[in-house]
């Protein structure tokens, strides 16, 4: 699949994947610095911000769209960073396309499976009636009661627009998403084994990585770093942008 993706600065190749509900607007700002000493790559996922809806969502199939990617736009070595279902895609592609990365750097998930936890959120989409909805105060009011925090209802409603004749549309391909959520929390295979440099990024207010995740880390990579960033949830790179941006270049040109 031919991903939507924005491109900035020059050198040094980075491709940045977001997470679940996102899109390459989530990165904006953490892009922009990198930019200033790399070669910035940020792709929208399958049935997700502007790049095309499939009916098919698999860790599988992120990967191969990466590697497509990267093979059309002749990148070299790049170092792949990705957050939460982004980390799990380029974990998914360091093992199945094996001396194509150079570094990884891994932002809030483990490799282990996690359970369904997105049923609130995908209840509240449901609820939204686009043929009917005439405002996103709207779209707001009734994603509210289904999610309590203004700063994730904000986040998830960056994928509502209105398309060319003023309808309103979710950019996320809802059905699809809703009937393949199980594949979100899928684990990295058993017998995938990485070996590049890999730089795991939690946040300290986030369950995603949990202490007894590091057996499960250390199953499948061989060199890797884990760092804890203070006074931070899932949303880490958002929140902490400039300790992320730090990490990213310190595990980068070290």
């Amino acid at each position: 699949m031919k991903l939507f993706y924005r491109e900035s600065g020059e050198g040094r190749p980075l491709i940045i994947l977001h997470g679940l509900f996102g899109s390459s607007d989530n990165w904006m700002s953490v892009t922009k610095e990198l930019a200033l000493k790399y070669k910035v790559y940020v792709l929208d996922a399958r049935n997700h911000g502007q790049s095309p809806h499939s009916e098919t969502h698999t860790y599988e199939t992120m990967a191969a769209d990466l590697k497509e990617f990267i093979a059309d736009h002749n990148i070299e070595r790049p170092v792949l960073i990705g957050h939460s279902m982004g980390g799990k895609t380029i974990m998914r592609f360091a093992a199945d396309y094996k001396d194509i990365a150079e570094k990884l750097v891994v932002v809030d998930i483990s490799p282990r499976f996690y359970g369904r936890h997105h049923q609130a959120i995908l209840a509240g989409f449901n609820a939204i009636n686009l043929e009917t909805l005439q405002s996103r105060n709207e779209a707001d009011a009734i994603l509210s009661q289904y999610v309590g925090d203004m700063g994730v209802r904000m986040f998830l409603l960056k994928s509502l627009y209105r398309n060319s004749e003023g309808k309103f549309q979710w950019r996320i391909n809802l059905r699809v998403l809703d009937e393949q959520i199980d594949n979100i929390g899928e684990a990295l295979p058993d017998q995938a084994h990485i070996d590049i440099p890999t730089l795991f990024i939690r946040g300290s207010q986030s369950g995603y990585i949990e202490d007894k995740d590091v057996a499960v880390i250390e199953k499948h990579f061989s060199q890797y770093i884990l760092v804890t960033v203070m006074d931070a949830s899932h949303f880490v790179h958002a929140e902490k942008p400039k300790e992320v941006i730090a990490l990213i270049e310190n595990f980068i040109e070290r």
